[in-house]
């Protein structure tokens, strides 16, 4: 039989749509249960690349591999649909974004389906749908009825020439991406949400899943626990005295309150930094208490046009502004320092504000450096405390050891190394008065005690991750259920009304004053209460897309219920996920919200799980091929010229052209080397496309594109139709190599595929053709051989199993078991030597006696030719291992 993969696989594609083969009918009791979720995609107008499918096939095989075992799979697919692409182009062509969405929606699911993924499309969800965002909204609800949800005045790129505000991502060296306009920073009305709330318990319930170590760890790094003390620093200002409070304040002194590890090192503190935006730093502004304000305010708004990626991991010049007319006191010593501030504090995290020990910290160091700041050491490695000079308190007097007089810096030596000695942690205390000499784990011990006591700070745990910002200034994302009210009040959109649905625009362009599009919907907007009569205007922010993906494998389970989100009773039995595959991009943001949601929602008694998703795996990146010139300039694929098998190119269109180099990158437009999987489908199929996909190396694992690749498979599977349609089939007993070769197979692949090792699941398939040691195949091993291949391509999988006489989708067929017993050698390959140089190698049965094994030796020709004219001393013969004759 040709294989002809175009007809076949349109065929089985159609059988397997038209007969609903893969609808999961509800949970059956009795069977164990299988939920296995791919991260669902947002539909692009360029549609998937090959990139795209390798995480979708590698499920697709293990669901198709789960039903044979007798497993019920629960295997669904969706589109997480709202997104700024499909609004940018409604802007510039005024196309609403639901037609795009729609047109691209429909893109997706044809090539999906093209690839023969075996989803139940009934249970298919978009998260644009109102009959799907409706539960979105709600679960807003219970968020803010849980007090979850707030209103807070927050730092967005606000950019003027655009009128709107853009995403981090669209922020580029302090300017638009879209225009390369000016962007700055500015405060605004915002949705939060307080994911903070559960940072500790995000962290803890980590070690329960079987997650990859590194996305576990990285999501540990985003949460970002320390544990240390708030210290409280006095202020002074130029005319000597405490800061004071305006009329009617609380009569406390000023004071500035930073979040440190390292309350051991607060000694060597020898200046302070404020972030830019910091409350008291616009406070004194308005004071008047800063002698050089304007040169304050031209830094506040330099670093007001930075992002907080620019201001801390990119930031590697150091910079700030002195504040004059102000110093902060150090509580264990009154020592007073000076106060700058700087872009590398951010607002957001900490309080603002730390005490800067330049000596043990490599940022302090560089800014101390820059502004010529004292630096005085206060830990030194164990043993060589000697380096540090005496500290003052040595010469206190008995009984008073815990109270720490003021120190006088000039029997400080400054600290004169080039570098910050940051390998502290198992150091010991100098120069640090009460603490002197103690170990630093001690000293921070005693240290917070002694704050506590004096009240001057307290131990603190504290958190890297910052609430949730969850609202943008978008029209196509789900509309907030809250209606603000004339009197000032809020509330919800009473859940019977819901869901709250998107009004249609003719103007998508942003208000251009801070406003979102909806602020234009007039008849949208404006509410009058019918009980009171009171007017209000709904909220005009819209949701992020990571409202709809926070939950969407929920809706799975009970996609058509109008009354719940989902049936509990089915919430227990398909809760959590089994498997979760995605790309490793995710790994932070959209994992930690989704577990956020379910956290609150379990909390709710809404669901029966602490955790959604209780394996993951992330597929590695399928790369392309680019071309760069000698500079290293990347020139596209399509500008690639080939002279003798090589590519020329040039840095410039029409410029001079070189031989350049090749290597793999990833795909992207601009390099022009994407792949199209149309293109591969319509040359090989799409069976081979999941191959080879498959067959490129370990699943997790980052591979390069080949198309001579696909090719190879492509013939594998030419050669499988072949052997099954091709041999003559008898209906025999398998002789005892043929058993041994297909349990091998079938025993290969099972396990393999247990352990998504796809790439060796294929190997022994091809191994197998190539090693069937018969010229006629017996039923049992077209079978058998038919059902392993078919996960991995389906489509030529049924229609081998329809040639073998079967009628129905082998789908459901039992997957092939093998006889453990045909795994055992009946022989057993041995080397032979003579005077102990190998000579040949011959087969013997397992159970030959030493005289045997010797008999079958003599009798090789490869071996005869070293023992002719020899005569024979010695023989020694190990059972199953070797022969050596000894010889003169």
């Amino acid at each position: 039989m040709d294989y002809n993969f175009s007809a076949i696989e349109k065929k089985w594609q159609a059988y397997w749509l038209n007969n609903k083969t893969f609808k999961c009918d509800g949970y059956d009791n009795t069977k164990e249960k299988f939920y296995c979720l791919d991260m669902f995609p947002y539909p692009s107008g360029a549609g998937l690349h090959v990139g795209h499918p390798e995480g979708y096939t590698a499920t697709d095989i293990l669901c198709r591999y789960k039903r044979m075992k007798g497993f019920n799979v629960l295997h669904p697919m969706g589109w997480d649909a709202f997104g700024l692409p499909a609004e940018q182009y409604a802007v510039e062509t005024g196309t609403h974004p639901e037609v795009t969405t729609k047109k691209n929606v429909d893109r997706y699911r044809e090539q999906i389906r093209m690839l023969g993924f075996s989803y139940d499309w009934d249970r298919e969800v978009n998260t644009t749908d109102p009959k799907y965002y409706k539960w979105t909204q709600w679960i807003f609800e219970q968020l803010y009825k849980k007090g979850l949800a707030y209103v807070a005045e927050v730092p967005v790129n606000w950019c003027p020439a655009l009128g709107t505000v853009l995403a981090n991502e669209e922020v580029i060296d302090g300017r638009s991406e879209r225009g390369n306009h000016p962007v700055e920073r500015r405060p605004m009305r915002q949705w939060m949400l307080k994911i903070t709330e559960y940072a500790e318990r995000l962290l803890k319930d980590l070690d329960d899943l079987d997650w990859p170590e590194s996305i576990k760890e990285m999501q540990r790094n985003w949460i970002g626990k320390s544990t240390g003390a708030l210290v409280d620093f006095g202020v002074v200002f130029a005319s000597g005295g405490a800061a004071s409070p305006l009329p009617g304040e609380s009569t406390q002194p000023e004071k500035i309150t930073v979040f440190t590890t390292r309350c051991d090192t607060l000694f060597g503190a020898t200046y302070m930094v404020l972030s830019p935006e910091h409350t008291l730093v616009a406070k004194w502004l308005e004071e008047g208490k800063l002698a050089n304000a304007d040169e304050v305010k031209a830094y506040q708004k330099k670093a007001a046009g930075k992002s907080d990626l620019e201001r801390t991991e990119l930031n590697k010049e150091k910079s700030g502004v002195k504040l004059n007319g102000v110093m902060g006191v150090n509580p264990v010593n009154g020592e007073q320092i000076p106060i700058f501030i700087s872009d590398y504090v951010l607002a957001s995290y900490g309080t603002g504000a730390i005490m800067a020990v330049p000596a043990h910290d490599e940022r302090d160091f560089d800014f101390a450096k820059v502004f010529n700041l004292p630096i005085y050491q206060v830990v030194a490695k164990k043993g060589n405390e000697d380096v540090a000079p005496p500290s003052d308190s040595e010469q206190r007097t008995p009984g008073n050891e815990d109270v720490a007089p003021p120190s006088d810096s000039e029997q400080r030596q400054p600290y004169t190394a080039d570098v910050a000695y940051t390998d502290i942690a198992d150091g010991v205390m100098v120069n640090s008065g009460f603490i002197t000499g103690l170990s630093v784990k001690d000293a921070q011990v005693k240290m917070i005690a002694w704050l506590e006591e004096q009240g001057c700070g307290r131990a603190k745990t504290q958190y890297k991750l910052r609430d949730w910002l969850f609202s943008r200034q978008r029209y196509w994302g789900e509309p907030f259920p809250v209606i603000h009210w004339e009197d000032g009040t809020q509330s919800l959109v009473d859940e019977k009304d819901l869901p709250l649905t998107l009004p249609v625009l003719q103007d998508y362009k942003p208000t251009g004053t801070g406003e979102p599009p909806l602020a234009k919907a007039a008849e949208w907007l404006n509410v009058v209460d019918p009980a009171t009569g009171k007017k209000g205007v709904r909220e005009t922010n819209t949701m992020p897309q990571w409202a709809g993906s926070c939950w969407y494998y929920l809706r799975y389970i009970d996609p058509l219920n109008d009354n719940a989100f989902a049936d509990p009773e089915l919430l227990k039995k398909w809760l959590p996920v089994d498997l979760y595959v995605g790309g490793a991009e995710h790994a932070v943001l959209h994992l930690l919200y989704a577990r956020f949601w379910h956290k609150v929602l379990f909390d709710l008694g809404l669901v029966p799980t602490k955790e959604p998703f209780q394996r993951l795996v992330n597929q590695g990146m399928i790369l392309g091929i680019a071309y760069k010139t000698s500079r290293g300039v990347l020139v596209p694929t399509d500008r690639v010229v080939w002279k003798d098998g090589k590519p020329y190119g040039s840095e410039e269109e029409g410029g001079e052209e070189e031989l350049l180099t090749e290597f793999p990158a990833k795909m992207s437009k601009s390099l022009k080397n994407v792949v199209n999987p149309d293109d591969v489908v319509r040359d090989y199929g799409a069976d081979s496309l999941r191959l080879y996909e498959m067959f490129m190396g370990p699943l997790q694992a980052v591979k390069p594109w080949s198309t001579k690749g696909v090719e190879g498979v492509f013939r594998f599977l030419k050669r499988s139709c072949k052997f099954v349609t091709e041999n003559p089939i008898e209906d025999r007993q398998l002789t005892a190599d043929e058993a041994r070769a297909l349990a091998k197979m079938v025993k290969k692949v099972g396990e393999d595929l247990e352990g998504l090792c796809f790439n060796t699941g294929i190997s022994a398939m091809m191994v197998f053709l190539n090693e069937w040691p018969s010229k006629t195949l017996a039923r049992e091993a077209a079978e058998k051989f038919t059902l392993c291949l078919a996960p991995f391509a389906p489509h030529l999988g049924e229609e081998l199993w329809q040639f073998l006489g079967h009628g129905n989708t082998l789908a459901y067929e039992p997957w092939p078991s093998y006889d453990p017993a045909a795994l055992v050698d009946n022989e057993v390959e041995i080397p032979v030597q003579v005077m102990g140089k190998l000579r040949g190698r011959i087969k013997v049965p397992v159970t030959a006696t030493p005289d045997e094994m010797r008999s079958m030796a003599e009798q090789s020709p490869d071996v005869a030719k070293f023992l002719e004219g020899k005569t024979l001393v010695k023989v020694v013969a190990v059972p199953k291992r070797m022969v050596n004759f000894v010889v003169k």
